[in-house]
């Protein structure tokens, strides 16, 4: 009986992954607004009602993107503080900064931090974007050392970035863009 409760949760894990997968493109392309649970069930091949067994509701596996993607963010953040040349916090900021463009490199995991700011009116969505926030800077203060000050920078540039791919104007060669980039 133990191992048909394992392939069966095993099974649930399965299809949570393929949903997590499908949810992740259908959300980044619509945003949270556009998207219904009815596209991600189709997209994934199951069910809406089964859908509804794995996420109670839409808000529930919105945040669990959110969720997905602080997690890739910090798995990035301790690569990186692990290959920092030195670990002066101006340096390992400086690292960070250099590689938070691997992150966003992948625009659905970019587009899904983008839609999080935008649905955090939702309560659900903007618990789960308060805390991907507050994971990233407390992760950052603890292995960096940096003060508030390099902290809000780091962000602050992170964030413009995250504007500038969203809207396609990083690679614009405009005078705006050339300002916002530095």
């Amino acid at each position: 009986m133990s191992e048909t409760k394992a392939r069966q949760r095993s099974t649930a894990d399965e299809r949570r992954a393929t949903v997590m997968r499908t949810a992740i493109k259908a959300f980044a392309e619509r945003g949270y607004y556009g998207t219904s649970t009815m596209d991600v069930a189709k997209a994934a091949g199951i069910s809406q009602g089964y859908l509804h067994r794995l996420f109670p509701d839409k808000e529930a596996l919105f945040a669990a993107l959110i969720e997905h993607c602080s997690t890739i963010l910090r798995e990035v953040a301790a690569k990186t503080v692990a290959k920092a040349e030195s670990s002066d916090p101006e340096s390992v900021i400086a690292a960070l900064a250099s590689s938070y463009g691997d992150v966003v490199a992948d625009r659905d995991v970019l587009m899904i931090l983008m839609h999080g700011n935008c649905a955090a009116s939702v309560p659900v969505i903007g618990e789960a974007v308060r805390t991907c926030y507050a994971r990233q800077v407390e992760y950052i203060r603890a292995a960096s050392g940096a003060s508030d000050e390099q902290i809000r920078r780091y962000f602050g540039d992170a964030l413009l970035s995250n504007v500038l791919l969203a809207v396609g104007a990083a690679d614009l060669d405009t005078p705006w863009v050339r300002t916002l980039r530095g």
